[in-house]
């Protein structure tokens, strides 16, 4: 419900208390369904590759008629899977394998398992669903039989097997990552974003990145990345919760922690962690440096093995850096601290009071 919420805050959840099979699950929602929708659709939460175009298309046959439409794949490998049984261009019955005889062993046709139903007939077919079967349970597959008893138009539609692939275990949720980056990476580029070695770079499902932006081999995007144009992520970036705008230049082997905000032309160099801290247009923080809870001010120059002291041990503190201010390598600025507009900090400094 948390995670729906998120991005459909209008969507209804009902909880299917006992597990006693998939059509059992479905009459959960007996509230919504019962509300007369003209349409039905029953997806997986194991099947994250299912892609707009395969529920439209079942939407459509719904609307020329059908009263139960089936979303069918063909797997690499059919053997496992329910086959989808088919005469006179309709769905006539889904047969699991162990009930299939060595015909319809031969069908490479596979249920995808996802339905879209008439409303009008939902509740009466689902209501008809018994569990006499060795599980005792009600399953959903049952209702082709029971539509087509009826004398209802039963037809399957058939989805690439990418989209329909479910997820039963870790190698399999591997392998639909893999799926999902892929497809991630080609949408990228066609976009206008190059990318040097495309299958070194991870992307999470909110990533934005801007036209004209080049990313380097081996970079992992988190969550809450958004790159706007012309930006450089150079190798062996890692990125997670940050902004980055135009022109900025990050890595090789920069960290960007939640609350990274870099802006225009910034720079942050190798070996740099950067976390909840502004980095103001041209600034640089080049070399082997940490920068936390802290604002670094336009133009101003950060040197190498420099660190913001952010943290006590109990609570956080602020760095401000003004605009223009050099920082010398390997100085300490111990927060709660600020450096004036064009201050100097020689090297090595350990710095415990405001400088001016």
């Amino acid at each position: 419900r948390k995670a729906a919420a998120k991005f459909a805050p209008k969507a209804e959840t009902f909880v299917q208390e006992k597990r006693l099979g998939t059509a059992h699950a479905v009459l959960a929602a007996r509230d919504a369904i019962s509300k007369g929708y003209d349409d039905i659709l029953v997806m997986f939460g194991d099947t994250p590759l299912i892609d707009a175009d395969a529920l439209t298309v079942a939407r459509l046959k719904l609307a020329e008629g059908a009263a139960v439409v089936v979303i069918g794949f063909r797997p690499p490998s059919p053997t496992g899977y329910g086959r989808l049984i088919e005469k006179d261009g309709k769905l006539t019955a889904i047969r699991e394998e162990k009930d299939c005889s060595e015909e319809e062993r031969k069908i490479t046709f596979c249920n995808a398992g996802m339905m879209a139903v008439a409303g009008a007939h939902a509740l009466a077919l689902l209501d008809r669903v018994g569990n006499k079967n060795a599980k005792g349970e009600y399953y959903l597959t049952d209702i082709v039989e029971i539509a087509s008893a009826r004398g209802l138009n039963v037809v399957a539609t058939e989805a690439s097997f990418e989209s329909a692939l479910g997820i039963n275990n870790r190698a399999e949720l591997a392998q639909a990552e893999a799926i999902w980056q892929a497809r991630r990476r080609h949408e990228a580029m066609l976009s206008g974003v190059t990318l040097i070695a495309p299958e070194t770079v991870y992307f999470s499902h909110d990533t934005e990145i801007g036209t004209d932006t080049i990313v380097e081999p081996n970079v992992w995007f988190g969550p809450g990345v958004k790159i706007a144009t012309g930006a450089k992520i150079h190798a062996f970036s890692h990125i997670e919760g940050a902004t980055i705008a135009s022109n900025c230049d990050v890595g090789p082997y920069a960290r960007l922690r939640p609350g990274a905000d870099l802006r225009n032309k910034a720079k942050v160099g190798n070996f740099c962690e950067v976390k909840q801290a502004v980095i103001e247009e041209g600034a640089k923080v080049n070399h082997l440096t940490y920068i936390g809870d802290a604002r670094v001010g336009a133009g101003a120059n950060i040197g190498a093995g420099t660190i913001t002291c952010n943290y006590d041990g109990y609570s956080k503190f602020f760095t401000d850096i003004g605009e223009g201010a050099f920082v010398g390598s390997n100085s300490s600025l111990v927060a709660p601290v600020t450096i004036g507009k064009g201050g100097y900090i020689a090297s090595g400094s350990v710095i415990t009071q405001s400088v001016p």
